[in-house]
């Protein structure tokens, strides 16, 4: 009978005559090949396609926080660690980058944008460095005289509060239309507040909405008029939707490919901004159904730039019908997530809508608004815990705050047994003392965007005063030492969605001209990285994913040109994005 000796690659039989050197040279193949496969030589099958090594690699992992390199293939980490070691994932077909030290961490993940906004205000006009009314004017004037009669002219980031010298005259601190009236005679205007909380309309614009003296303001909503009951073109909050209709009305007589031409534009422009900024991820802060028809076509067509984390923004009666068909989680190759629900309860600070325990410092005779009616955001908790949705409320005022604290404690206690809900509150900026301590112990997320803090501190102290503003606003600080979680973001186009400046304010609370705001309420720098890669992640149900730099998670990470963990304070701003790289391939790199 005959005797087989074998391994995987050899088959040898005792009736086989043969020279015995040979013999030995196969033999002695077969150990070395035995060897090397049985002590941690790499197939070729799982070499990598690409490799950075030399680096100094944040991972925000506890078990290794700094590593040199890293390998990636077919879009997913595969190595982390040594130069030394990562050298077995290298084959000749291998992608190489050398980092001579450069730093290396998560790609940021923005967890309150909004990603199709964006895209819209690279089309339109940008107001946001406007110094005053009258420079508004004339960028408005010079749209004009390119815009066919009767054609939208659309602009964004105007703020009455960071006009120097303010307009005159003025309400309330607003600009009047005359002027902008004048230059504009043959197309209507919409220029929304830099908030997104109110917008600013000409004439033309009023009068095709049918706004007199006589019309009436809307539930949760202001329209701005004068001594005599004129209004000066200004509509805050929910009265907004008297102009902002007849601009819809606009755009729904566009042809269906019309439609998804300019889509494609918006989604290209947001993504292209966003990658060379770093960002990988994005969580848009509310789309109705049929605009997430369009993500989704775009996801299956592998055309979604960066990774979406969308949140339904749509009526009650929609939602009821429509929640069970939209719930998406990782579809198009984990480029979109849907599963949560926007709402809101109250407006902002700059326009005064947002929803205050006590009356404005500087207008006693208000303390903002409540937008969506307490009763109809319950309704859409109830369904949103019924169906498996995370719930998402805008909130600004320490009243809008604590009304939305008391409305999740209130669903959570009617249903015990769900858990891991990860409810957040967006924005969270102004609390009061004793609702701080509620986010951890509710089990809250904090959305927050640092940015807004020193875009906004010149007047949040004349809008609360300084004892609230020193006691509530933007308490970082506060929040991380009771236990809470803070997820950062931008709010773009509301701001510039770059998240170095946002890392930057975190850190400092300094404004651009150097100005500090309480700084008591600073985060660390690491809290600050997490804050915007981890435990954005983790707001969205994908920490298991992303967020940190380990094996088997997704390849998203980024090349920066400073160490943001131990760089110079000054130096953080010029920090640059040398590489962007998402799902293994890299997809920006600076020239």
């Amino acid at each position: 009978m005959n005797r087989i000796v074998s391994n995987s690659h050899f088959k040898f039989s005792s009736d086989i005559i043969m020279p015995k050197r040979i013999f030995k040279d196969l033999l002695f193949l077969m150990i070395i090949t035995f060897f090397f496969n049985g002590c941690g030589k790499i197939p070729m099958e799982h070499k990598a396609d690409l490799v950075l090594r030399n680096g100094t690699i944040a991972t925000f992992e506890d078990s290794l926080p700094i590593a040199q390199a890293l390998a990636i293939k077919d879009g997913k980490i595969i190595f982390v660690g040594s130069n030394q070691d990562v050298g077995k994932y290298i084959s000749s077909t291998t992608n190489i980058i050398d980092l001579n030290g450069k730093f290396v961490m998560p790609g940021f993940n923005d967890s309150h944008a909004h990603f199709l906004g964006l895209g819209e205000s690279l089309l339109n006009i940008d107001l946001r460095n406007a110094k005053n009314w009258n420079e508004v004017i004339s960028i408005v004037q010079e749209a004009a005289k390119n815009s066919k009669p009767g054609e939208w002219i659309i602009g964004r980031g105007w703020h009455q509060e960071k006009f120097s010298p303010a307009p005159n005259p003025n309400v309330n601190g607003y600009p009047i239309h005359d002027e902008l009236s004048k230059v504009t005679p043959n197309n209507p205007v919409m220029l929304s507040h830099a908030s997104g909380h109110a917008i600013f309309a000409n004439e033309y614009a009023m009068k095709l909405a049918g706004i007199s003296k006589q019309t009436k303001n809307p539930e949760g909503g202001t329209i701005v008029k004068d001594n005599n009951g004129n209004p000066i073109g200004v509509f805050e909050e929910n009265a907004e939707n008297l102009i902002r209709k007849f601009y819809d009305e606009y755009l729904s007589k566009r042809t269906e490919e019309e439609k998804l031409n300019h889509y494609k534009k918006v989604i290209k422009l947001a993504g292209d901004e966003c990658l060379k900024k770093g960002i990988t991820s994005c969580s848009d802060a509310g789309q109705t159904f049929d605009v997430i028809d369009i993500l989704k076509k775009y996801a299956d067509e592998n055309l979604l730039p960066v990774r979406l984390n969308v949140m339904i923004g749509d009526s009650y009666e929609n939602m009821k019908t429509n929640l069970n068909k939209y719930k998406l989680i990782g579809y198009g190759n984990n480029f979109l997530t849907v599963r949560s629900i926007k709402q809101y309860i109250d407006g902002a600070l700059g326009s005064r809508g947002a929803w205050l325990l006590n009356p404005y410092n500087d207008l006693p005779k208000s303390t903002g608004s409540n937008v969506t009616p307490i009763n109809e955001l319950k309704k859409i908790a109830e369904l949103a815990i019924q169906k498996d949705f995370q719930m998402r409320i805008h909130a600004i005022g320490d009243k809008g705050n604590r009304e939305v604290l008391n409305l999740y404690e209130d669903i959570f206690n009617q249903y015990p047994n769900k858990k891991d809900l990860r409810w957040c509150i967006e924005h969270a900026q102004h609390l009061s003392n004793e609702d701080i301590p509620r986010f951890a112990k509710l089990g809250v997320i904090a959305a927050m965007q640092s940015v807004h803090c020193t875009s906004d501190m010149n007047f949040v102290p004349i809008r609360l005063g300084n004892q609230r503003a020193e006691e509530g606003a933007y308490v970082w600080r506060k929040l991380i030492d009771s236990g809470a979680i803070i997820c950062n973001g931008t709010d773009a186009p509301v701001e510039d969605i770059n998240p170095i400046e946002c890392f930057y304010s975190a850190v400092t609370r300094k404004n651009k001209e150097g100005k500090t705001f309480y700084p008591l309420q600073k985060m660390t720098r690491l809290e600050a990285l997490k804050s915007y890669t981890i435990n954005s992640a983790y707001a969205s149900f994908e920490e298991k994913i992303k967020g940190t730099i380990k094996k088997d998670k997704l390849a998203d990470v980024i090349v920066l040109s400073n160490n943001l963990l131990t760089c110079d304070e000054e130096k953080i701003p010029d920090t640059k994005v040398l590489y962007t790289i998402l799902n293994g391939k890299i997809v920006y790199e600076a020239k």
